[in-house]
């Protein structure tokens, strides 16, 4: 279900301005991140800080869109958030503490540098999709830029993943058996 929250507000984004326009797609975008969030608080208990940082852009960005009624302010938002994952990547790196091995490294055990090489990757990977993003976004016809921001993105993001867990997996360490005399 967790994942499905993920994915509700770009479904919803996408479906609205399929619907009717890009305004109004964003006010959805808005609402159902709202939404989201209250859901993540009300099952889990717990929001992760990627859902509220993605709202406060989502929030702010999006009103910028429907005040000025100007969609260069919600296009600028995916490039801004990657922008700041690429950054947060970053710097968790260079202080020895990866965000990637917080996240995973209790399920997967593989040495420091393994996981400062899928850090540096993903952050890479985060400033490369922002850079995609401007371009799309400014350069081709909105409809394209929805496409691309729904499916484009979301396509690899997690070819992204599956290359990094593959990755993981090849240099992980083996697990210590604890019933072994």
């Amino acid at each position: 279900m967790k994942q499905l929250l993920d994915f509700l507000p770009l479904i919803i984004f996408f479906t609205v301005y399929k619907l009717v326009d890009i305004y109004t797609a964003t006010g959805a975008l808005i609402a159902a991140t709202a939404v989201q969030i209250a859901i993540l608080y009300f099952v889990y208990k717990k929001v992760e800080k990627m859902h509220l940082v993605t709202f406060a852009m989502v929030t702010v960005f999006g009103t910028l869109t429907l005040a000025f009624h100007d969609d260069a302010f919600i296009k600028w938002k995916v490039t801004i958030i990657y922008s700041l994952f690429a950054i947060a990547l970053a710097v968790s790196q260079i202080m020895n503490k990866s965000i990637i091995k917080a996240m995973l490294g209790k399920e997967l055990k593989a040495d420091d540098n393994i996981w400062a090489r899928v850090t540096w990757y993903w952050a890479l990977f985060f400033i490369g999709c922002g850079v995609l993003n401007v371009y799309v976004a400014f350069s081709l016809p909105l409809e394209t830029w929805v496409n691309f921001k729904v499916f484009g993105l979301t396509a690899l993001t997690l070819l992204n993943t599956v290359i990094s867990v593959f990755y993981i997996y090849k240099h992980a360490q083996p697990e210590q058996d604890d019933t072994a005399n």
